[in-house]
């Protein structure tokens, strides 16, 4: 009966072969996308606001514009103010000051079926946009900023290699199939700034920016080593810093012309993000 049976199978086979008939091709299936990350991802006051208030995540925030492009199914659970230890812990959130609620550690969204990871940290580790809104300085004969912070910031961003580390062994043993893309942070100020309309003296503008840079080293060190792809966004954000007109910056100075928060990415920014972060997939 069974040779039988493989004989009439082959008949068929043969019939709609001769038929000119072929099989339909398998459907592919959605990518299932998961974006973690601090508030760069997740685009505070950039309309419009979804999920926890105090998580800023904006439906135009980068891991959106991708999720689009892709087809993907996204889960978006990015939030401001979130450090590495917000990856496996849980995050109170804020607004001006009123709690507004804890969030569940990012990696929980993670599991087995998820293809795409896309990951933005460190930036709240380090503190820099604490250390930029210190360095603000309406004088130009003033001090420099630079020698109070250089130790410190450097410190932390040594210290931030061992934690994103384990943040990507995470993620990979959460997720053991998922293609991790890690982006670095962009180009907040162009050399030797733009000082009054940024208010920070040429010698602290490069100092930041060189800080972001060497941030951005770290991330590209620890993501290569786990086999992650490194997104590197500020040579694509030349001409695009908050230095420049309220048309073509990507990033926000410290009084936004549009809606963004302070040194912070608006819907311009998140957009290109999304289109570097896709051309690499590609790629």
């Amino acid at each position: 009966m069974k040779r039988l049976f493989n004989g009439m199978v082959g008949a068929v086979v043969l019939a709609g072969a001769a038929l000119g008939v072929t099989a339909a091709p398998a459907q592919a299936a959605a990518v299932e996308y998961v974006a973690l990350g601090d508030s760069m991802a997740s685009g505070p006051l950039i309309p419009d606001i979804t999920g926890p208030i105090g998580c800023g995540r904006s439906t135009n925030n980068y891991a959106h514009e991708l999720a689009d492009k892709l087809g993907a199914n996204l889960r978006d659970v990015t939030c401001s103010a979130a450090k590495t230890k917000h990856m496996t812990e849980p995050q109170s959130t804020s607004v001006a000051g009123v709690d507004t609620g804890t969030v569940p550690p990012q990696l929980d969204a993670l599991s087995a079926s998820t293809t795409l990871v896309t990951l933005t940290i460190g930036g709240n580790d380090v503190g820099l946009v604490g250390v930029a809104e210190d360095c603000i300085n309406l004088e130009p004969w003033a001090t420099p900023c630079k020698g109070e912070f250089e130790d410190e910031v450097a410190q932390r961003t040594a210290e931030l290699g061992p934690r994103l580390s384990a943040v990507l062994d995470g993620i990979r043993a959460r997720s053991p199939q998922a293609h991790i893309v890690v982006t670095g942070y962009g180009l907040y100020i162009k050399p030797n700034g733009c000082w009054p309309l940024q208010p920070v003296l040429p010698t602290d503008a490069n100092f930041l920016q060189g800080a972001v840079n060497a941030m951005n080293s770290v991330i590209r060190q620890q993501t290569t080593a786990h086999g992650g792809t490194y997104i590197d966004l500020v040579t694509p954000s030349a001409g695009h810093d908050a230095c420049q007109s309220g048309s073509q910056r990507w990033i926000e100075g410290y009084v936004p012309v549009n809606l963004a928060a302070p040194l912070h990415p608006n819907a311009r920014g998140e957009a290109a993000y999304a289109d570097i972060i896709h051309s690499a997939l590609n790629a």
